[in-house]
């Protein structure tokens, strides 16, 4: 490409912007001097890719939901085994096996193709998820820019890129995660003004996702029945999207559980109708969002927070033409395109159970927010800087705040990176070893004919998925721990197990001892040695006479490490002021005996690779 070529294709010239600006604001000829850097759709995409992909490889299971709630089950429709949660039982029927179906369609056409190992699937699937989530946010950007004008839509592009909270959520196999990228759509959408589309992947959020993202389609639906009164049409489109979506979804968890089940009913009924509600599950304090929300997005949603009080004190103290060109009345106030991340945050932040992947359906919003924060702070500075220099009233805000632009990206998304940095140095360990489990081959046949029991007691929480075993015979098994909730059971081994209530089920988070293994019979186990232990949680790691390690990778020991630079990585410094431990896999030294006494004489070796 020619240089002019690439420059007109990064630069927006005078006449483009314009034409942008003509729609904008109401005196285009207040920013026709201004030539603002903008990054097309593509390049955009590609960026955000990039960072997508960079999810999929390396970040971590963040949240035991995930794996138990949506890997397990996904992995007994591919394979015939999984672990089941009371979710999934009939007799409760809170999860769709829609949900499920519409991600590992796109697995199951591989496994056909390719024939690929289920860790491989595994990845494949979070490709697949990074690759949606990449494209829902490049449309966002592009209708940012239209909404909010070029230098906040960069902004937020940045920021979407470079923080740690997009990291996380973008490739995670959650209901919220997929929320986060078709309300980030039918965000979009309602910016553009495409009432009908906005409607639409709101209902697939809410349907296919989780009922409780309905909340941010609230304000779309008060713009079109009280300010535009397009009654007509959202009738409409609420009834095509019950039809189109609402009635598959019914008919298939129907067919699975066996009954009939309309699963996003049965999650309001269960959170918001019975007397102990989601709280069964923990409560945190009001801060709970305050310091995750810094960790995934450091001042980005520090400057998301704040934002509505600085749109009040540019309206206050700024006058208009020194801040920006009017904005056209065909676009919405400020205020009320932030709405549905306002309406989100209030009614999360008061909730008695709070969790990191609740805020996920707003996680673009806080980017958004954030860049409009930043936009605020340069706007109060240049009218701080014509009271003090005269000469500069009349030039445009961004003609002398572009400094704050960099600094805001550089600051932002070198603490972005920071944490991404430091979550995968400090928690990848329980996805390296499992990655190191999928390479082992037993030399034995009789391998094939008995079950491997993988045990973990205290680390069943981390176990990332029945994906990351070799064969189909490897059973996950539970140890007693001081865990004291309900653990999940494995899926019945047959054709119709997903509408068979199996006993032991509980909706109220009781212990259920039937669940716990003998560790005796354990073939392989997953322990952390960080030098504790407890008379249920005793160091495995460290009973030299039962089990070998043969396999370890770092693991970071919190209660150990400076709070700062566990959560923050910092190059030449972090060793120092944290503490790691082991995360490792043991063999049973009973292995080969086990393995003998079931294969005959035949066998006369068990060996690893």
């Amino acid at each position: 490409m020619a240089p002019n070529q690439r420059q007109r294709q990064l630069v927006l010239s005078k006449k483009e912007l314009r034409k942008i600006n003509r729609r904008r604001f109401s005196k285009p000829e207040d920013s026709s001097h201004i030539e603002c850097i903008y990054l097309d759709h593509s390049t955009a995409y590609k960026l955000l890719l990039f960072a997508r992909l960079c999810s999929a490889m390396w970040c971590h299971i963040t949240d035991c939901d995930e794996t138990y709630n949506y890997w397990e089950p996904s992995h007994y429709l591919l394979y015939g085994t999984g672990q089941q949660t009371w979710e999934y039982s009939p007799e409760y029927a809170l999860r769709s096996y829609m949900f499920l179906l519409i991600h590992i369609v796109p697995m199951k056409f591989c496994c056909y193709l390719f024939d690929l190992n289920p860790m491989l699937n595994f990845y494949f699937i979070r490709f697949f998820l990074s690759m949606g989530a990449a494209l829902s946010q490049v449309y966002f950007y592009k209708y940012v820019c239209l909404e909010f004008g070029i230098h906040i839509g960069r902004l937020t592009l940045a920021f979407l890129v470079l923080s740690s909270g997009m990291y996380i959520s973008s490739a995670a196999f959650l209901p919220s995660s997929f929320s986060m990228s078709i309300s980030t759509i039918a965000i979009a959408s309602w910016y553009a003004r495409r009432y009908e589309l906005a409607i639409f992947t709101t209902a697939i959020s809410s349907l296919l996702g989780w009922p409780f993202a309905a909340l941010l389609g609230l304000p779309i639906a008060v713009e079109m029945l009280i300010h535009k009164r397009e009654w007509s049409t959202f009738i409409k489109w609420v009834v095509i999207s019950a039809i189109v979506i609402g009635i598959p979804m019914v008919w298939v968890d129907s067919i699975y559980f066996g009954k009939l089940v309309i699963a996003p009913l049965n999650i309001i009924l269960y959170n918001v109708f019975t007397s102990h509600g989601p709280n069964l599950y923990g409560t945190e304090p009001f801060s709970y969002y305050i310091i995750n929300g810094f960790l995934n997005f450091n001042f980005v949603f520090i400057g998301a927070l704040l934002a509505p009080l600085g749109l009040l004190l540019v309206w206050l103290i700024v006058p208009t033409r020194k801040s920006a060109p009017v904005r056209d009345r065909s676009f919405l106030s400020y205020w009320y395109s932030l709405a549905p991340l306002y309406l989100w945050l209030l009614v999360f932040f008061l909730q008695p159970h709070k969790e990191e992947r609740f805020l996920f359906p707003v996680y673009p919003m806080i980017c958004l927010a954030g860049a409009i924060a930043v936009d605020i702070v340069q706007k109060l500075y240049f009218y701080i800087r014509t009271k003090v220099n005269p000469w500069h009233i009349g030039c445009h805000y961004l003609q002398y705040t572009a400094h704050i632009t960099g600094l805001a990206i550089i600051v932002c998304g070198l603490l972005g990176l920071s944490r991404s940095l430091a979550l995968y140095k400090g928690y990848y360990a329980p996805m390296e070893v499992m990655i190191e489990v999928n390479k082992l081959k037993i030399e034995n046949e009789a391998s094939n004919n008995i079950d491997i029991n993988f045990c973990v007691g205290k680390e069943w929480h981390r176990f990332p998925s029945s994906f990351f075993f070799p064969t189909n015979n490897w059973k996950l098994r539970y140890l007693s721990s001081e865990f004291k909730g309900q653990l999940p059971q494995p899926f019945l081994e047959h054709e119709n197990a997903t509408n068979v209530i199996q006993p032991h089920f509980n909706d109220m988070n009781r212990e259920e001892p039937s669940r716990y293994f003998d560790l005796e019979k354990c073939h392989f186990l997953l322990d952390l040695d960080i030098g504790t232990e407890t008379a249920l949680e005793p160091n495995y790691s460290r009973l030299s006479d039962r089990f070998t390690v043969i396999r370890s990778f770092k693991f970071l020991d919190v209660s150990k490490s400076h709070s700062f630079f566990r959560a923050f990585y910092i190059p030449l410094l972090s060793h120092k002021f944290c503490t790691y431990g082991s995360y490792n896999l043991l063999q049973s030294n009973k292995f080969k005996s086990v393995l003998l006494s079931s294969g005959g004489e035949r066998q006369t070796n068990s060996k690893l690779y």
